[in-house]
């Protein structure tokens, strides 16, 4: 298994010696071999590339068309290590840091991902409130993650895209999606974008009384066209960069914790922002259908006073009309004691329905600019978030992935953990039920070489999903960040000179 402990250039050796090895391998004798049947490379081509680098770097004109013959070797020997061994595609998730803007570091970044067999890297681009573009051309709602004076015009994203290309790898963007970050929830003027419940919370609110875990999510009204502007805005500006693939992520509501990870009235739906509101009186097709959905919405339910007064004000309407709903044949002459039960639960899937097609359509919405620029479109979602609970209940995210476009290809996030491969491997057979094995792109969570927090090792993962579902042939780990923590935690939290 290939060891990840080098940090890399000169600068750290002494920040960091107590993980440093001797490398004794003379560059000029570093050697393709073959790769293990994940298309790692062994360990003694790690350090031959690695001591290369270092080299390569401090100037060494000898040293650098080496290292420049080397990764290009490199490239090529996973290129064909890929094609000849499953999944033709393997990928890692990864976060950068402002510190990886320092000499040296995101080409020992990505001469690692590479390493590790990986021939795409998924990079986060929009998360948490941020956004991975310069400073002197963010014009977005949203600070950008480099902050440091200095560092203005440094683009990250670009340079990783680059160093990314040299390597062979493809690197997509990745982003959250109705998750718009703590940041944007503070600003005055964005108040009205952001989503609310029935009890007029937002999301950081509902949170921070229990609700869910993390207060500093703040999701978004999907209906607002301010939300979807502000979006779009920032999602031009990553895209000038020209990525591999753009996969969107958080294309959902809340996970709700205890009593409040299922949604059982519409109280509990998102659906109370003015534009989400408004978007689902409009679905009415008649008067008595108007004002009924505004009496659900307001009160929670229906009272047989509200369809005695719908009747009188409007007699010439003989039924209560909005979106899907087929009128019955029934007459304002039924008695109320059989409508009203009735009528309020066609409201309460109505409702649901209205949420659901919120999120879709944002997804939608946002995949269209990069669908233009024939750049490839993904969506990330939990394979059991779009399940009902009960007889009337539903998870609270109601990410109804199975109605995501199948033009874009889905990424499960297949996390769940039983000790062994078993639900994992379910969750991913749940999705294939809904598309193509083409089409469905499994992320799994875990390390290469050992279990974690009952969690199987990735081989172990990786060898069950072949077994059952071997037509699939792009997989991703989550994270990199697992694979070589040390590293991580460096990069987190070097400062820049």
């Amino acid at each position: 298994m290939v060891s990840l402990r080098r940090l890399g250039h000169r600068f750290l050796a002494g920040m960091l010696a107590v993980l440093c090895v001797a490398m004794i391998h003379h560059p000029a004798q570093a050697q393709v071999g073959d790769l293990n049947r994940y298309c790692q490379l062994s360990q003694v081509e790690v350090d031959a590339k690695e001591t290369l680098r270092q080299q390569a770097a401090s100037g060494d004109a000898v040293a650098i068309a080496q290292y420049e013959d080397l990764l290009k070797r490199h490239s090529d020997v996973l290129r064909s290590c890929r094609q000849r061994q499953w999944p033709r595609q393997q990928a890692t998730w990864l976060r950068l840091y402002p510190c990886d803007l320092r000499p040296g570091v995101l080409d020992a970044l990505m001469d690692r991902v590479v390493n590790l067999g990986y021939n795409e890297v998924y990079v986060e681009v929009f998360y948490n409130g941020q956004v991975l573009i310069p400073k002197s051309e963010n014009r977005t709602v949203w600070p950008s993650v480099i902050q440091q004076q200095g560092y203005e015009n440094q683009d990250l994203l670009a340079d990783a895209i680059s160093v990314g290309h040299k390597r062979g790898l493809k690197v997509y963007a990745w982003m959250f999606t109705m998750n718009f970050g703590y940041s944007y929830g503070q600003r005055r003027d964005r108040q009205q974008v952001l989503a609310r419940n029935g009890n007029g919370e937002t999301t950081s609110a509902f949170a921070s009384r229990g609700g869910s875990n993390n207060p500093e999510e703040i999701f978004v009204d999907p209906y607002n066209y301010q939300a979807q502007g502000d979006y779009a805005r920032m999602l031009q500006l990553v895209l000038k960069r020209k990525p591999d693939g753009v996969l969107f992520d958080y294309i959902r509501y809340p996970r709700g914790i205890g009593s409040n990870s299922v949604v059982g009235q519409v109280g509990d739906l998102w659906i109370y922002g003015s534009a989400a509101q408004n978007a689902l009186i409009q679905r009415a097709q008649n008067n008595k259908g108007r004002e009924l959905i505004r009496q659900f919405l307001t009160r929670g339910y229906l009272i047989e006073g509200d369809l005695d007064r719908v009747d009188k004000q409007f007699p010439n309407e003989a039924e209560p009309l909005w979106q899907s709903r087929r009128p019955s044949g029934s007459t304002s002459d039924a008695p109320l004691s059989v409508r009203r039960p009735a009528l309020q639960l066609e409201l309460w899937r109505l409702s649901v329905a209205h949420a659901v097609q919120g999120v879709i359509d944002f997804l939608n919405t946002v995949s269209q600019p990069v669908k233009q620029q024939n750049i490839p479109v993904g969506a990330v979602f939990f394979p059991t978030a779009n399940q009902p609970v009960g007889t009337q209940g539903y998870d609270s995210r109601l990410q109804h992935w199975n109605r995501f476009p199948k033009s874009i290809s889905w990424h499960p996030m297949a996390y769940s953990i039983c000790g062994n491969t078993n639900c994992i491997v379910q969750e991913v057979q749940m999705v294939l039920r809904q598309n193509s094995a083409s089409n469905v792109r499994p992320a799994l969570a875990g390390v290469w070489g050992r279990a974690i927090n009952n969690r199987p090792s990735l081989e172990a993962q990786m060898d069950a999903l072949q077994r059952t579902v071997p037509n699939i042939q792009s997989i991703s780990h989550f994270a990199y960040s697992w694979q070589d923590p040390e590293f991580d935690r460096f990069r987190k939290f070097c400062a820049l000179p």
